[in-house]
C-alpha cells in the first residue's frame, strides 16, 4: 500500500519548518474529525453529504502525497454522486486511517 509523506508539505515549505508544523497541526486536528463526519453521513446513507466529506479529505490525501489515493478517492466521489455505488468504501476507509497513524505522532 502507498504510503504517506510530507514531500509536498516540504516542497511547499520552501524550508520554512514553521509553516510545516502549522499544516502538519491542521492536518492532526482536522483529519480525525473530517473521517468522523465521512463515517457518520455514510452510516446514515446520505450520499451527497458522504460525497462531500470524501472530497474534502480527498484533498488531504494529495497534501501527503498519495497519488493513487488520490485516484481512488475522485472515483469514490464520483461514485457516491452518481450511482451510490459504495465498493470503495473499504479503500478508502483504509486510505484515511493509515493517514491519521501516519500524522498522530508528528
Amino acid at each position: 500500500m502507498e504510503q504517506p509523506n510530507l514531500s509536498y508539505i516540504r516542497e511547499l515549505s520552501e524550508g520554512d519548518h514553521v509553516f510545516e508544523k502549522k499544516i502538519v497541526q491542521i492536518l492532526q486536528k482536522e483529519l480525525p474529525e473530517e473521517y468522523k463526519e465521512f463515517l457518520r453521513s455514510f452510516n446514515e446513507r446520505k450520499f451527497k453529504e458522504t460525497a462531500e466529506n470524501v472530497h474534502k479529505l480527498k484533498h488531504k490525501i494529495s497534501i501527503l502525497g498519495l497519488v493513487k489515493g488520490y485516484e481512488i478517492a475522485s472515483t469514490f466521489e464520483e461514485d457516491l454522486k452518481k450511482d451510490h455505488k459504495t465498493h470503495l468504501y473499504k479503500s478508502f476507509c483504509s486510505i484515511i486511517e493509515v493517514m491519521i497513524d501516519f500524522i498522530k505522532p508528528l
